[in-house]
């Protein structure tokens, strides 16, 4: 993939954007870069994800927001930008924190089942975005990418889901649901933020404690990269 011509852009407060709500709300930006975590349906115990909640549900009534009311995503919205990305990455940091213990089946472990998804995500690399890295992690991927403006990051993460759920489902002889429906991501703000990334990316199968058999990791060299700062 020596011959993609890469692209970053970076995330701007000041220009449009839309934001959409699950667990977790989700901004998107035409042209921005995005930090993306998906994972196996099984990766976070329930008794974890049920602590979680509660503990995102008191930091909403802090924020005098009721997380039982219909229209609370609109009370959330009407926050400060400030406070709102704050709120989302201190809550997905503790969901990416137990991912990182490999719970679940982990069927990513298998090289045989990690390079579908690796292949899957440097398939389209250039034609459809930019990749700066990602890790196949047993029961998680992250990537780092740069999205063209006529891609939407919903759209892809269901893509990526899909035709990897079909092959490795295939490959193992399964049925049923692989990934966990929403994804956890982050918009890159600037240079520094990218690169802190870069490094999470890097350092994940190490603070993991994994063999180089368990998982796969892509950092392109971005030498001949183009970073949008405008």
């Amino acid at each position: 993939m020596s011959n993609v011509r890469r692209q970053f852009g970076f995330f701007d407060p000041k220009q449009e954007y839309s934001v959409t709500y699950g667990v977790l709300p989700h901004w998107e930006q035409p042209g921005a870069t995005y930090f993306i975590t998906y994972r196996t349906r099984d990766s976070i115990p329930q008794a974890v994800f049920d602590l979680w909640q509660r503990q995102r549900a008191d930091a909403l009534r802090r924020l005098g927001i009721d997380p039982n009311a219909s229209d609370w995503t609109a009370a959330f919205g009407r926050l400060d930008w400030g406070v709102r990305r704050q709120f989302a990455r201190q809550f997905a940091t503790i969901l990416e924190a137990s991912l990182d213990e490999l719970h679940g089946a982990c069927p990513l472990r298998d090289p045989n089942v990690s390079n579908v998804v690796a292949e899957n995500l440097l398939h389209f690399d250039g034609p459809r975005y930019s990749l700066g890295g990602f890790v196949v992690m047993p029961n998680h991927v992250h990537v780092l990418v740069c999205f063209d403006r006529n891609v939407t990051l919903k759209d892809q993460c269901r893509n990526w889901k899909h035709y990897q759920s079909l092959r490795i489902n295939e490959l193992l002889g399964h049925k049923g649901r692989l990934w966990q429906p929403e994804s956890f991501d982050h918009l890159v703000r600037d240079g520094d933020h990218f690169q802190k990334f870069r490094k999470y990316i890097q350092n994940n199968p190490v603070k993991a404690g994994l063999k180089e058999s368990e998982f796969r990791l892509y950092l392109p060299d971005l030498q001949d990269a183009h970073f949008v700062t405008d």
